[in-house]
């Protein structure tokens, strides 16, 4: 799986998206092509290396040579036609419409405008900004990203004179867009966060945070227009393939103390429990008030399974209360194998996760009936089994 990350660290604008990924390899002679198939003329497209403090990177311009006037105020509507009329691929239709839908949202609840015809994106309809998210589309597309994910946002605060009026940064379509994403503001006199990169991240990253598990083998820098004092304003993007993570599900866990029963009788519990659904089951001696020997009862089982699970504890024991709660679980790859051994054949459960991580657990019962029938220690068919498998 291709996993494609932005390093926000001094914030993110369309143009340095594609500065970006370009600087990771992104054909620029790609992008050009396939923006021709957006009935859009009277622009030009440049890419140079620029330093920004330490570091080198990408800095993406699109020259526009004298937009009439009345393309400049495009409405969302009429930016969607656009995009729907070209001959670009379904796939990149799709993502540019979905930023650029997102986009219209946040405008339209800013400036209390419902009807979609009406609202017109200002910035955002100049076909430098379309070019943008429609060329971010395209290279996600042409680079074969299967999945994105971001840092937490970095902000700026400033005062911004836009065609829409004076607006305070972070800018409240921003800031509408990145709604309940891991946000922080800075102290940089400066807009870093402009709605164009807001809403590409809102609309292509799958999570926000922390890097995922991943071999990172492209790294690019997209260069801003500003300096930003000490801090480079540049974004990073990192693309590489993701590491093969732990299977992760929920469950539910059932939990009794029991200070006068039988012990004899959990065996038969036991029984009970695991036909009906359990997933696992045991006790754990414990102490309870007045000093008390005990025994904690712990079931694991799914949702579907707790109500009945629960009837069971309560007819089979003398429990008189059951707690329970929710748990998120990992979990290594499972799958079930037959071996052939000198002693015969026996399954193996093979369990598989991240790092070559590898347990082998031949089946009790089945070793033991071979053990058995063939009058040979259980760590010798153990062995075999083992050796069977190939580790």
């Amino acid at each position: 799986m291709k996993i494609l990350y932005f390093d926000c660290f001094s914030g993110i604008a369309g143009d340095m998206v594609l500065g970006a990924l370009i600087d990771a390899g992104l054909d620029v002679n790609v992008l050009i092509r396939d923006l021709k198939k957006l009935k859009i003329k009277g622009y030009e497209i440049r890419a140079a290396k620029v330093m920004r403090k330490a570091l080198s990177g990408t800095k993406l311009d699109v020259v526009v040579k004298n937009e009439p006037r009345a393309h400049s105020h495009r409405s969302l509507v009429e930016i969607l036609k656009l995009i729907d009329d070209s001959t670009l691929k379904s796939a990149v239709k799709e993502s540019a419409k979905k930023i650029f839908n997102i986009i219209g949202k946040a405008e339209s609840k800013i400036h209390g405008i419902s009807d979609k015809k009406k609202l017109h994106l200002h910035e955002l309809g100049d076909i430098d900004s379309i070019v943008d998210i429609v060329g971010v589309a395209i290279a996600i597309d042409a680079l074969e990203i299967d999945e994105i994910y971001s840092s937490t946002v970095s902000f700026g605060r400033t005062i911004l004179n836009t065609k829409g009026g004076v607006l305070p940064s972070p800018s409240p379509a921003s800031l509408e867009i990145l709604k309940g994403v891991p946000v922080k503001v800075s102290g940089i006199d400066s807009e870093l966060v402009t709605p164009t990169g807001a809403g590409i991240l809102r609309a292509l990253s799958k999570g926000f945070g922390d890097m995922p598990q991943m071999k990172v083998s492209k790294i690019g820098y997209g260069a801003g227009t500003k300096e930003l004092g000490e801090i480079p304003n540049m974004l990073r993007v990192m693309i590489g393939e993701g590491v093969e993570a732990y299977e992760k599900d929920k469950a539910f866990v059932i939990e009794t103390n029991i200070d006068d029963m039988n012990p004899q009788n959990f065996e038969y519990l036991f029984e009970k429990l695991l036909k009906e659904g359990a997933l696992d089951a045991f006790t754990t001696t414990v102490q309870m008030k007045k000093s008390r020997p005990a025994f904690k009862l712990t079931v694991l089982c799914d949702r579907s399974k707790l109500e009945k699970l629960c009837s069971i504890i309560f007819t089979e024991t003398t429990s008189i209360g059951i707690r329970y709660y929710g748990v998120d679980r990992f979990k290594l790859k499972r799958e079930m194998v037959k071996v052939n051994t000198r002693y015969g054949n026996i399954k193996v459960k093979l369990s598989r996760g991240p790092n070559d991580i590898l347990t082998v657990s031949p089946e009790y019962d089945e070793c033991v009936v071979l053990a058995r029938k063939k009058g040979v220690p259980l760590k010798r068919v153990y062995e075999e089994a083992r050796k069977a498998v190939g580790v």
